[in-house]
């Protein structure tokens, strides 16, 4: 007889108002959520598949269909990195796991894996591509310290520039989503750092961003696109000063954790960010955030018209510790 039963659930998130990136305009996310039960415990865990690395809400449920027997049969977390690639999917089933140990422990996620008491953290607010003049005016209604300005390439600098204008004191990051010619990346970071911008990421396009490592950049480069899992550190180094760590890219918690410790290892900052999803798919990214990261970027619940039940509380940017009811 099985000792675990798993669900899982596929749901669409409307958007407060459109995001636009340099690839397109979203307005709302499908996430996929996996529950483990065992013992009287649920484990929950939640993951944002995306188009951009092949991913789609179906591949990913099917992946976990497939693993379904496994996991009812008491397949761990360990087991689990070698069932399934990094992705959304492989996040999903992870998060429900450590959820559902902490569960059955009677203990606290951070506390089974070494880290330290969450406490608040500042994250980044999202503001979308547009025109000088509307991200301007985004950027004052966030009344946010730390702003995250999506760019695209052409009218960058201007954007950049009426945004600083509006928000003078505002610490600023800004993210090209792979937008930029080698060109734009030769002009506009010294142009950037007179505006104060602290960290550029994903400049050019994974794959062809060796020239990142050959032109001396005023501003730190994180890898996004670049950057999925541990295996991919080496492949960034002397090309970028930081890593992104999205779990829906690690594929998990278990994996955030040996990336973020890799790469400190060998001398690389680490930001953490997300693909999107509600609180329930934060809350393990915030345990990553919270170990020093230089920059965290876990906003996506803002973006929604609803979140989930007992989410995490957003402050003008600061992000309050949450309760085992959402997670851990």
């Amino acid at each position: 007889m099985n000792l675990r039963r798993v669900t899982l659930e596929q749901t669409y998130l409307p958007y407060r108002h459109p995001l636009a990136i340099s690839r397109g305009v979203v307005t709302g996310e499908t996430v996929i959520a996996v529950a483990i039960h065992e013992a009287g415990a649920s484990g929950r865990g939640e993951a944002c598949p995306s188009l951009r690395y092949g991913e789609t809400p179906a591949s990913a449920l099917a992946a976990i269909e497939r693993l379904v027997p496994a996991l009812e049969e008491g397949l761990d977390r360990a087991e689990l990195q070698q069932q399934l690639p990094p992705g959304a999917a492989r996040n999903a089933v992870d998060c429900a796991l450590w959820d559902l140990e902490a569960k059955r422990a009677g203990k606290r996620v951070w506390e089974l894996a070494g880290l330290p008491t969450p406490g608040f953290i500042l994250s980044a607010q999202t503001i979308g591509v547009d025109t000088p003049d509307a991200m301007a005016a985004r950027a004052r209604l966030a009344r946010s310290p730390l702003l995250k300005l999506k760019l695209a390439g052409d009218g960058d600098i201007e954007r950049v520039s009426a945004v600083r204008a509006a928000v003078p004191a505002a610490r600023l990051i800004v993210d090209a989503n792979e937008a930029w010619t080698p060109a734009q990346f030769e002009s506009f970071p010294p142009l950037l750092a007179g505006l104060g911008v602290e960290l550029i990421e994903q400049p050019l396009p994974a794959g062809r961003d060796d020239r990142l490592g050959t032109v001396l950049c005023p501003i730190a480069l994180a890898a996004d696109e670049s950057f999925h899992d541990t295996s991919m550190i080496h492949a960034v180094l002397g090309k970028y000063q930081c890593i992104n760590i999205k779990l829906d890219k690690t594929g998990g918690l278990t994996e955030a954790l040996r990336a973020q410790r890799v790469a400190r290892e060998m001398g690389l900052r680490v930001m953490v960010g997300c693909m999107g999803g509600t609180s329930l798919a934060m809350a393990p990214a915030l345990l990553v955030a919270q170990d020093n990261a230089t920059v965290a970027d876990l906003d996506a619940p803002l973006l929604l018209v609803r979140d989930c039940a007992a989410g995490l509380s957003y402050d003008q940017g600061v992000i309050g510790p949450y309760t085992s009811e959402l997670w851990g």
